[in-house]
């Protein structure tokens, strides 16, 4: 299978994944939720909710053509890396959310690491 093959799939699944935030936060709330309560009880978490779900649709429209994406595609690696290192930091001061070391945190680094290498391959094989 192609990189590019691979990276189509990896956008599909990441979209789909980023649209199951708030479902995830139901079933795992301290590896997904930052706060007490139903997710829809948090302003601010239904705010990030509605911004993941939406690069979640995008992600999975990039699919189609990640060539004519690759903005969007870094924009999904570089706001992860800085997403989750943020959460990482707050974690680790509030005993409390220590569960997000082992749900989100970890997931917006895979998820940012594994487009990089991907979109990497991309890049050399489209100009080669």
């Amino acid at each position: 299978m192609s990189r590019t093959s691979l990276l189509k799939i990896v956008l599909v699944l990441t979209g789909i994944a980023f649209l199951l935030i708030y479902p995830l936060a139901i079933v795992w709330p301290s590896g997904w939720a930052w706060h007490q309560g139903a997710p829809y009880a948090s302003d601010y978490y239904m705010m990030i909710v509605g911004v993941y779900a939406t690069l979640g649709v995008f992600l999975i429209l990039a699919a189609r053509n990640p060539a004519a994406n690759r903005s969007l595609i870094w924009f999904t690696v570089w706001s992860s890396l800085v997403h989750g290192g943020i959460m990482a930091g707050q974690a680790l001061q509030m005993p409390e959310h220590m569960g997000h070391l082992y749900g989100d945190v970890p997931a917006l680094i895979i998820v940012a690491a594994v487009l990089a290498f991907l979109l990497q391959g991309e890049t050399r094989t489209a100009t080669a």
